[in-house]
């Protein structure tokens, strides 16, 4: 599938055509991966950050956010409930905090590879090379990074940095990590061909991991506020809505066969009734339940009105595998890791 194929499908609403494409990526996903649905617990570790992103909801930019970091103790206690639930990974997740000291991390690390059969996913922004190597050396298996867009315009206006992502992705490629990455959907700038480009580039990365979820407008920032001088014509930005996620979860699964494609929590916000399942049977295999204590899920607002905010652990656990079980699939046993 090329690039202009790519871009017919984002533009497509014919929707007997779409159904053909929901189709086709279910058949690629079952014979690429398998009916196997792997559960991912997912740990919001800290919401403080150094990045100014305008969209984000914990930019270090948003002053009434109510900051939080979990204790070494407190996390081992959410990684002890993760192993108890039979999930095969954790994902460890943050802003990205310097508070959180590169051998900190690291010991927790050691610990889960210790003391757990889990892998180890790793979600802490744009860290030093010397950060990556240490978390590797001490066990760290995965690690997820979102380019956002590959535009590089309207990057600068949504993630002011210094850093390019793309060399980061291939830092953490050459140190041995299972790489992912992924973009927004929708965000105010985003051109059907720059999306077009975007996943174009998942092939070209050849990633491990693809998430990609909707742009939820958060008007406590800087893009939330229409603050950000972003011009682009009506006809061709992208809409951040549930049917161009599935598009987009559809598309990755077509030109990266082998990847492992979540159906994200930013769908199920949208649709709360069934957005998951549809996103699974559109293309994706994981699913990343949270499994951070709900005092502080509540105040790692990256967007606004999250799905499952209040939900424990448990309750989220069997929620999630009802709700797999209803579409015929079979939650996935070990690591999950990418398969050859």
């Amino acid at each position: 599938m090329n690039i202009k194929e790519i871009y017919n499908w984002l533009c497509e609403t014919d929707q007997q055509k779409l159904t053909k494409l929901w189709h086709l990526a279910d058949k690629i996903r079952r014979d690429n991966v398998g009916d196997d649905v792997h559960l991912r617990g997912l740990l919001e570790i800290s919401n403080h950050c150094v990045m100014h992103c305008t969209y984000c909801g914990i930019s270090a930019a948003i002053n009434h956010v109510d900051r939080y970091r979990m204790t070494a103790e407190e996390i081992i206690a959410c990684i002890d409930t993760i192993v108890k639930l039979g999930y095969g990974t954790v994902v460890i997740q943050a802003g990205e905090d310097y508070g959180i000291t590169t051998e900190w991390l690291s010991n927790i690390i050691r610990y889960i590879k210790d003391n757990t059969p889990l892998a180890i996913t790793l979600s802490m922004g744009e860290r030093p090379l010397a950060d990556l190597k240490a978390w590797k050396k001490a066990g760290a298996d995965r690690y997820l990074l979102r380019f956002e867009t590959s535009d590089r315009e309207l990057y600068k206006l949504i993630h002011p940095s210094k850093n390019d992502r793309l060399i980061i992705l291939k830092e953490v490629k050459q140190l041995g990590y299972e790489v992912g990455s992924g973009v927004m959907i929708g965000i105010p700038g985003q051109s059907y061909q720059s999306l077009a480009n975007d996943i174009n580039l998942f092939r070209e990365l050849d990633l491990d991991m693809i998430g990609v979820g909707p742009y939820i407008k958060d008007l406590s920032t800087p893009l939330g506020k229409d603050l950000v001088p972003i011009t682009i014509d009506p006809t061709k930005q992208v809409p951040g809505t549930e049917e161009m996620t599935y598009k987009v979860i559809a598309l990755a699964r077509l030109v990266c066969p082998k990847a492992n494609i979540p159906s994200t929590t930013a769908l199920a916000t949208l649709n709360k009734m069934n957005g998951r399942e549809l996103g699974l049977i559109r293309g994706a295999n994981i699913v990343m339940p949270n499994v951070t204590p709900p005092k502080y899920r509540v105040k790692y607002t990256i967007y606004p009105d999250k799905a499952c905010i209040n939900e424990t652990a448990e309750h989220c656990a069997h929620c999630l595998s009802n709700r797999i079980k209803t579409i015929g699939r079979v939650i996935g046993q070990g690591k999950g890791a990418r398969k050859v």
